[in-house]
């Protein structure tokens, strides 16, 4: 087990504000609007200039259209076949965060709240067992999942967990009996001292092509942390599978690349390139090109300013109402993510190092997305998010 260093910063960022906005300079009038946090807890106050439509987007930076929204429904036609609904699978889930497949097409969910891991096989979400030492409050709890690249010899799987301290990241082994039914074994702590809060806990990990453990925290609503290369928060942070320090990391420790504010979304295009996405606080929430390195500006600005020192967002929605993006999946050269406020599946298409329009589907039909996942067949998986109890969908996608 290893714990870096991190600076021992304290304090919150403070409570919501209401944001107001001039229509135009010297209009007699202003436009109040209440902007609403990407998250279930309160917001700090906005990062300044942070507004891309205000800044002056730079090229190569989609601004995902706010009235309306870019949608099946306003017109906007995609390039090719749109998304659809294969199958709904009435799992009687509890908050689902995350989901993974066994390479015999079991998926295994994290709930939230319950601490409970379900292995869905066969239209059915029984019971595969709970990750010990799990203290849900809030945005933490069970949160991101991710096997191990090396399954079939190994049988590890990787959660993000919130407990009493912090947030860490445990391994668990999956075993499949001679009757074929599956045992979770004892975790095993991999690495600890990811700061927690009642919001802004980060969660996602992911395997990368590289066979290293990326894991995206949040601010733990303390923003000056995601300045500091020396702390966890606010943070992608590249691992080993024992959880060191990837060799090769920019700062010497486990930090890959800084000034976010709550990472919610990890995955890699054909070419291997890193992409995520994350909640801004109550405007630009954005999706991301990953560098090494690179400093994506929380909270001195967010979206697309064009700063100096800064990296911008790829893609930026200008009111956190059209997403609040959560789970990210690549496929076929487009981008898949699931909005929890927007409600929608948002598709991005990839063009190399750049982005083309945002499209949004299946708006306000089944509330809100938490993740998206490939399957080993094919078919995208869509989790649900406070329908009590939630569900999954099956997608097809476009061939």
């Amino acid at each position: 087990m290893r714990r870096p260093q991190a600076s021992a910063l304290h304090g919150a960022d403070g409570s919501s504000r209401r944001k107001a906005r001039r229509i135009a300079a010297g209009l007699p009038c202003l436009a109040l609007f209440l902007v609403l946090a990407a998250c279930t807890g309160t917001p700090g106050p906005p990062a300044p200039g942070t507004n891309p439509a205000a800044a002056g987007t730079p090229p190569g930076a989609a601004v995902a259209s706010s009235a309306p929204p870019a949608t099946e429904s306003a017109g906007t036609a995609p390039v090719h076949a749109p998304p659809a609904v294969q199958e709904r699978l009435e799992l009687q889930l509890d908050t689902p965060w995350a989901a993974v497949f066994l390479p015999d097409g079991t998926a295994v969910i994290s709930e939230r709240g319950t601490a409970l891991l379900k292995a869905v096989r066969d239209g059915a979400a029984p019971t595969l067992g709970k990750v010990p030492d799990v203290a849900p409050a809030g945005e933490g709890g069970l949160l991101g999942l991710a096997l191990s690249p090396h399954f079939e010899a190994d049988h590890s799987l990787y959660a993000y967990t919130t407990t009493g301290e912090d947030n860490r990241v445990v391994r668990l082994t999956v075993e499949r009996g001679a009757d074929g039914s599956l045992t979770l074994g004892r975790p095993q702590t991999v690495f600890t001292g990811i700061p927690k809060a009642g919001t802004h806990n980060g969660g996602r990990i992911r395997f990368g092509p590289d066979g290293f453990l990326y894991v995206g925290t949040g601010d733990a609503q303390r923003r000056e942390q995601a300045q500091d290369p020396a702390a966890l928060g606010g943070k992608i942070l590249r691992l080993t599978p024992d959880g060191a320090p990837a060799p090769g990391n920019p700062f010497g420790n486990a930090v890959y690349s800084l000034g976010h504010r709550n990472v919610q979304g990890l995955a890699w295009d054909e070419a291997g390139r890193l992409w995520s996405t994350e909640f801004g606080p109550d405007v630009d929430d954005e999706l991301n090109l990953i560098l090494p390195g690179a400093n994506y500006g929380w909270p001195d600005v967010t979206g697309a300013p064009h700063r100096a020192g800064f990296e911008d967002a790829k893609v930026v929605w200008p009111s956190t109402r059209e997403s609040s993006p959560s789970g990210l999946e690549i496929s076929g050269g487009t981008a898949y993510l699931g909005a929890l406020r927007g409600e929608r599946l948002w598709t991005v298409p990839l063009k190399g190092t750049d982005t083309g329009q945002p499209v949004a589907y299946f708006t306000g039909q089944y509330g809100r997305i938490r993740d998206v996942i490939r399957a080993p067949n094919g078919s995208l998986w869509m989790l649900t998010n406070g329908k009590n109890p939630d569900f999954a969908l099956i997608l097809r996608l476009p061939q």
